[in-house]
């Protein structure tokens, strides 16, 4: 998927402390950044309706059909997520458009553009056709099939409804002063397309004087219901993390008519039962690092935005209310936990436990596996993916920073 932006925008920001970063490298990196953003813009939304489709966005085999080929039904597929990274692409954007306008300010006429092109996917997620991508019988984001003149929600719970709420960014107001030529323009598209402005809400804290901006996908009702969901043990809460499959589908599986054939999607919670996409990975249940830490990274920033005013059952049901910062802390638990050995030394990663001599031989030698039995924690697939799975090292070091 594209998060490309994503990571440029990481490193920069480890290249030192603000004021003293490298913003060479950045500039660089963004008018690439551009170029790619285009072609996505250009090949991956044939309708021009700001729904995207097509091309390789990861989650094998999460939905019904292999997304990356022709659909066997005919007809297309909006995807949730493939629209949701382009906003998410989007917020990137604009917050490394605005950190190099602070210095040059031909930047801001860009970001002017990715604010407005932001708002303009979110707005089609949530209301093209009436009600977008979102179902408000269910409460959660689906892909949705258009066939024969029809929509067609496909309405599995799983990863692709999560990650409209990856596509998160904020304006301090006063950043604004420093920044006139995109202030003009952000206080005119605010004033005089009101049916779009409805996607950005504001907020003050602690009596000051000036606020922040939020741009995101879910209104802060739509997120509430979705975060249900997320932080139900009979959903997507596992005790490591959040599954990419809502347990749900385990006793009531998705299934899906169309020209005479039946399309089915159930939860797996461990190594795949599907074929597609060589049956070598599986995104219909376990747990994945990449996405778990985007959602962590999602929930501290609603979190800055929100503060203590949005609190959330966790889980769900238990009538525990913490807040979205909390609610963070707690799944950067959870995963961590897939590596912390037990009273008894064991690690859930290396489950289920071999011999005696095996045990004491692998004790300490952890792996980087590519994903994780979302019931027991035990490592699946590839055992070197360091690429993302080394996510985990950047939240032990939050963990334990919190403790001194």
């Amino acid at each position: 998927p594209p998060v490309h932006a994503w990571a440029c925008w990481r490193v920069y920001k480890m290249t030192g402390e603000r004021g003293h970063r490298d913003r060479l490298f950045l500039a660089r990196v963004f008018q690439k950044l551009v170029v790619n953003f285009t072609w996505w813009v250009n090949r991956k939304d044939p309708g021009g309706k700001h729904l995207f489709s097509g091309g390789f966005l990861g989650l094998d085999n999460i939905g019904l059909f292999d997304r990356s080929k022709p659909l066997p039904t005919g007809g297309q597929l909006e995807q949730a997520d493939g629209t949701a990274w382009m906003a998410f692409y989007c917020s990137t954007m604009l917050a490394i458009a605005l950190e190099l306008a602070e210095e040059d300010p031909a930047y801001e006429d860009i970001a002017s553009k990715f604010f407005e092109h932001f708002v303009a996917i979110a707005d089609a997620t949530n209301h093209l056709g009436g009600t977008g991508l979102w179902h408000e019988g269910d409460g959660f984001y689906y892909d949705q099939l258009m066939l024969n003149g029809q929509n067609y929600p496909l309405r599995v719970r799983s990863m692709v409804g999560v990650i409209p709420l990856f596509a998160v960014e904020f304006i301090e107001e006063d950043r604004l002063d420093k920044l006139p030529g995109f202030a003009k323009r952000t206080r005119w598209f605010l004033e005089n397309r009101k049916d779009l402005a409805a996607h950005i809400s504001y907020m003050t804290r602690d009596g000051s004087e000036t606020g922040r901006r939020l741009l995101a996908i879910p209104s802060r009702e739509r997120l509430e219901r979705v975060l249900r969901y997320l932080f139900d043990e009979k959903e997507f809460l596992s005790p490591y993390g959040i599954r990419s499959m809502s347990l749900v589908h385990r006793d009531q599986p998705f299934v899906f008519q169309a020209e005479g054939q039946e399309y089915r999607v159930g939860y797996v919670p461990g190594e795949s039962d599907s074929g597609l996409f060589g049956g070598n990975s599986n995104w219909r249940g376990p747990i994945w690092f990449p996405l778990n830490f985007l959602l962590i990274e999602a929930l501290e920033r609603y979190h800055h935005f929100y503060g203590d005013s949005l609190l959330v059952e966790f889980p769900t049901g238990s009538g525990h209310k913490i807040t979205l910062k909390d609610a963070a802390r707690e799944l950067s638990r959870r995963l961590v936990g897939i590596f912390v050995p037990d009273k008894a030394g064991a690690r859930a990663c290396h489950r289920p436990q071999g011999s005696a001599a095996d045990n004491k031989r692998m004790k300490d030698m952890v792996l980087f596996h590519e994903y994780f039995h979302a019931d027991t924690g035990q490592g699946l697939g590839a055992s070197h993916q360091t690429g993302w799975t080394a996510l985990v090292a950047r939240l032990i070091e939050s963990l334990a920073g919190e403790k001194g």
